[in-house]
Order: structure tokens, then sequence, then C-alpha cells
């Protein structure tokens, strides 16, 4: 097919894609309830312990068993990684990006089989895992496209000016050593997949720990990076408890620097845990957002609606980018809401296997019981609910974790417009003064995206002053979300994230190596 898959357009995909995408449901689903190995320095190793998951869609339908790492597989993975790390570091820069690229390769040939495995794990519909499947291909080539395009990051330097000699001048970018990823559990691909390739590429070994809701995730990373031939140790795979496996990858003295994607609580100890050893480690920590919408009078609301309601819900709100706070111009504010509502009620809630459901469940019993809470905190106090609230529990649905979508007014006092709920609670609030409004939107401790509807003159004045690290203006195809790599980096500021770099930016290589200047007198 010619049709590129990004976030912009698979909105409208062709039939193929769908035929293809049934066609890799039918095979996966033949794999499941499997048991599954760790990868560590190599090959795949069994665990003396497994978990067996339960996809979210149907608590009745088992994944697999996925192994518990423990400590002694942890300090297998390190030791590993340390001693594959001088010869990956010396290997030719080409030939590191030519097997870089070869592991998206393989990825991209197994792409719908993988984005069928995503559904089925995380509860994310079709469009939205082939969307990550394939994001995670354009990470592993672009970050060796870019590494390419920086020479592997080395520049001469003007010589010394001295008479009697000659004193060359140079800037290298080496490698730090063990670098450990990871990841969450609304992206456990990409947001695995992309700190992998980065790290790699730029000449660190890597161990990997996916979140312990989705382990597949990162078993078919494994897959991929096994069958691309990397040298053994230069990746290896974990998973497990935050609390023991991640814990034991934090406080290893191997471990050279981190990428970690999650809660702002735990991204904050994980910058202190970092400064507080030996020295200081690189600690690139992206983390949450609580998004902000403004939308003024001379906004469309038609397209307004349509990037509302895809950044609020896509995915049942469960994107560190999703929309959160919604402010509109109460000029406006009747009609956008009429509009609202009549999207919310037409999207189709349930099996997102299914091509008609646009909607999947949220992805555990804990997210389901904090959707309870957070409905019962919004009826309790001055908020109007105008659509959601239900937790559904008819058919098969009985047996997965679906919500409806909640759009809620609510007063600016209520708790929970500073909370990332992390469901699919959008809070709405009208507006008099678009002043205050952008005051009210960068009122939060985090700012990672923001997104703005009006004028086209009314754009330059959003961008200066929102407190965001991605924006988006007047945007039908999402208010806050779909970033892509090559198109928009990603990256928050504030709490949002540690480095003020993004993902897939132009600075973002830099962050997994360290500069030595190189003086050579002849």
């Amino acid at each position: 097919m010619s049709f590129r898959l990004t976030y912009a357009t698979m909105f409208d995909p062709p039939e193929a894609m769908h035929e293809r995408f049934e066609t890799a449901l039918a095979k996966v689903r033949g794999r499941l309830g499997a048991r599954h190995a760790l990868f560590i320095d190599g090959i795949d190793v069994p665990a003396r312990a497994h978990a067996r998951r339960t996809s979210p869609i149907d608590r009745e339908l088992v994944l697999g068993e996925f192994p518990l790492a423990g400590t002694q597989e942890v300090e297998a993975a390190m030791r590993a990684a340390s001693r594959a790390f001088p010869a990956w570091r010396t290997t030719p820069a080409g030939e590191r990006a030519r097997l870089v690229r070869r592991i998206g390769a393989l990825m991209e040939e197994r792409v719908y089989e993988i984005a069928a495995a995503l559904v089925i794990e995380v509860g994310k519909n079709r469009m939205e895992a082939l969307g990550e499947a394939q994001e995670t291909v354009d990470f592993f080539t672009q970050y060796a496209d870019d590494f390419d395009s920086h020479a592997g990051y080395e520049h001469a330097l003007p010589n010394d000016p001295l008479a009697n000699c000659v004193s060359r001048n140079r800037s290298v970018m080496r490698p730090y050593g063990t670098w450990v990823v990871i990841a969450p559990f609304n992206f456990p691909l990409a947001l695995a997949g992309g700190p992998v390739a980065a790290a790699l590429v730029t000449g660190n070994t890597v161990v990997c720990k996916g979140a312990s809701d989705t382990p597949w995730a990162g078993r078919w990373l494994a897959d991929c990076v096994r069958d691309a031939g990397l040298p053994a140790g230069v990746f290896n795979l974990v998973s497990g408890s935050g609390a023991q496996v991640g814990e034991a990858l934090i406080a290893h003295p191997d471990m050279a620097g981190i990428t970690f994607t999650g809660s702002v609580e735990v991204g904050t100890r994980l910058l202190r845990a970092m400064a507080a050893g030996r020295w200081p480690r690189p600690c690139i920590a992206e983390m949450g957002g609580k998004n902000p919408c403004i939308v003024t009078e001379r906004a469309d609301v038609d397209r307004a609606a349509a990037g509302i309601v895809r950044s609020a819900f896509g995915m049942g709100g469960q994107k560190c980018s999703a929309l959160s706070r919604l402010y509109v111009d109460a000029r406006v504010a009747d009609a956008l809401i009429e509009r609202l509502e009549r999207a919310i009620d037409a999207i189709r809630i349930g099996d997102p296997c299914r091509r008609e459901c646009w909607l999947g469940p949220v992805v555990n019993a804990a997210a389901y019981d904090r959707y309870a809470r957070h409905v019962g905190a919004l009826r309790a106090g001055d908020t109007r609910l105008r659509r959601g609230g239900e937790r559904l529990t008819d058919g098969e649905r009985a047996r997965g974790y679906f919500v409806t979508p909640v759009l809620a007014e609510a007063p600016l006092a209520h708790p929970l417009w500073r909370e990332e709920m992390f469901l699919p609670i959008l809070m709405l609030h009208r507006y008099s003064d678009r002043a205050a409004a952008m005051q009210l939107a960068n009122d939060t401790n985090m700012g990672l995206t923001a997104g703005f509807y009006g004028g086209d003159d009314e754009v330059p004045w959003f961008h200066e002053h929102i407190e965001a690290g991605v924006t988006y203006a007047n945007r039908p195809q999402g208010a806050t979300t779909g970033a892509w790599p090559g198109y928009q980096p990603f990256g928050g500021w504030k709490g949002s994230g540690s480095t003020g770099k993004a993902i897939a930016s132009f600075y973002y290589l830099a962050q997994y190596q360290r500069e030595q200047s190189r003086t050579v007198v002849e």
C-alpha cells in the first residue's frame, strides 16, 4: 500500500489495512496462552516464576504466562549488558545503525501481528494499536538516520593558535554504558522501543523492563532484536514488578543511565536517586500531563469537537497527552457542548478487536475502580455530569473493564481539575476572559501538551503564553494528542519532563552520550 500510517492519517485508512489486521488477529489468537521467557545475554532464559495475564477486554481470555524476574535474573541481565558494552561501543557507527534499522525492518514485517497483540493486551482499538506499532518502527529508522546525519556526533574544532607545533582539537560524543529503559503500560512497545533504539544506536547496551500489566509487548520487541542479529548481551529484557525488578535495576552499580516513562511521583524519585550516587547519572524522565485546551469565540466548533473527543477519550484517556481540562468561551460553549455530546453518544464501546468499536476497556481492575471513585466525587460536588459515569456490565462487556466517557462541567474548586486521572474523564469550564483562560491552562505543575481552537491571528498569542512542550492549534485529528516521529517532537515542560528535550527531536540522541574534548599535539 502507498498509504503511510501516522496518527494524523489513521482516521481514514484503506480497506486493505483492515483485511490485513483481521488475518493477523486470527494468527495471534493462536498464540494465546503460551509460556514466555526472559531474554538475557542473547538467549531466552526460563524464569523460576510466572504470572498468568488476562486481557482487559475479557478477564477469561488468558494472554499467557509471563516471566517474573528476581534479583538473580536482574544481576544476570546487568552483567551481560556490562560485558557486551566495550565491544558494542567500538562497533563502527554505521554497523550499529544498520542493525538498529534491521530491528525496525523486522518489526515492520510483523506490524499487523504486533498490533493485534497490543489490542488484546492493552485494550486499545486496532488503529491506535497499528499506530503504536508503526510509530515504533519509525523510531528505529529515524534514530539510525539521525545518528548517521550527525556523522556519529564527532566534530573537528580549530587548531590551537600555536606557532611552534600543531595542536589539533576534536569534540567526540561517547556512550555512557549500560542503559536501563523502563516503559509504561499504555504504549508498551513505542515507549520501550524508542529509548531502546536511541540507546543502542549511540553505543550503549540496554536492559529493558516493561509494565507488569503489559509484558507481551516487550517480548515482541525482544524477538525482533534477537532476529536482527545483535551481539549477545547488547539488549536484555526482564519483567516483573516495579517494586522488585525496577528497584533492583535502579540500585545496580552498573547502571549508567535510565529512560523512564511514567508518573511524576516516580519520575521525580528516580531523578533524586540518580543524582545521589557516586556521581550524577543521566535520567531521561518523561512524566505525566494534565493537558488543557482553550476554545475561543472564533473557533470552528465542529473541528474543535472532533479533536477534543479524540484526545480526551481515545484509548480511554490512558495517555499522558490526553486532554483533561477544557476551557471554552461562554459565547460558544453551548454550541460546542451540543456537538461534544452528540459525538460522545456516537462512540461504540466494546471489544476493540472489532472494527466498529472505537473505545475499548481501561487497562485493569485498579483503573476500573478509580473511575468509579472519580465519578462518585464528581456527583458529590456541584458538578453537572453531562455524559458518562457508568461502568458497563452488560453481555460480553461484563467480563472486561468497560466504562463510558465522562463530560463534566465542574466548578474550578473541584480537586479533579488538578489530578492526572488517566481515564476517559473530561472537565469543562466556561470562561469570559481569554487571558483568564490562559492563566487557568497554565495553573498546573505539569506542562506536556496543550490544544487551541480559535482565529488564525490568535494562534501566536496561544504559542507565546502556553506553558507546554507540545502544542496543537486548530487540529481536528487531536486537540492534545498525536505526536509522530519526524513530524512532532514529544516532550514536556515543568513536571512533565526532566530534560527539556523532546522524543524524536533534534536534541534527543545527544542525551544518551557524554562529550569528550580531545586535544592532540603533533
